[in-house]
């Protein structure tokens, strides 16, 4: 199994994901409504996988079965369909890795990791509270991944109805 690695937060990852934004950019044009960098990586202080995770919202769903070629054919790795119409695709760097994930306008998958971005940005104490228990959940995950993601979960659904809220 592979260590689940949380580090400090970086001070690099806003410019990692401007980099890799520009050319997720220029691969889509103007078949591209929005990136979006999602995360732990976006949130500034917050520890993190050193991996940055961006959102390419296409501006229609018409348009996805092209996107995913096109960034297939750029040296993504593809991972398929996530189960929530969202395709997901990595790529390492220098260190540090990408996720990409393309959807469509709509996508609630994609709205919910906003609404969790955005709580966590403007509330640091729950911020705080999501980095200790990042950190306590990867130490007794043991690399079993699973396990890392799912001791998140309810945290997350709840930070999530809590930012619903504020609409």
């Amino acid at each position: 199994m592979r260590v689940i690695k949380v580090v400090d937060y970086d001070p690099c990852w806003p410019r990692l994901f401007a980099e890799i934004s520009t050319e997720i950019s220029i691969l889509l044009g103007d078949r591209l409504l929005s990136i979006d960098h999602i995360g732990s990586t976006s949130v500034p202080g917050l520890p993190a996988k050193p991996k940055i995770d961006l959102a390419a919202v296409m501006i229609s769903e018409a348009f996805l079965s092209a996107a995913i070629e096109i960034v297939r054919a750029a040296d993504f790795v593809f991972h398929g369909d996530t189960g929530e119409q969202r395709w997901a695709f990595t790529r390492d760097h220098e260190g540090y890795g990408f996720r990409l994930y393309l959807c469509g306008p709509n996508n609630r998958a994609h709205r919910d990791r906003i609404l969790f971005r955005d709580y966590l940005r403007d509330h640091p104490e729950r911020a705080k509270a999501y980095a200790d228990l990042k950190r306590r959940v990867a130490t007794e995950a043991d690399g079993d991944w699973e396990f890392y993601t799912g001791g998140k979960t309810d945290f997350v659904s709840e930070t999530v109805r809590l930012a619903a809220l504020r609409m």
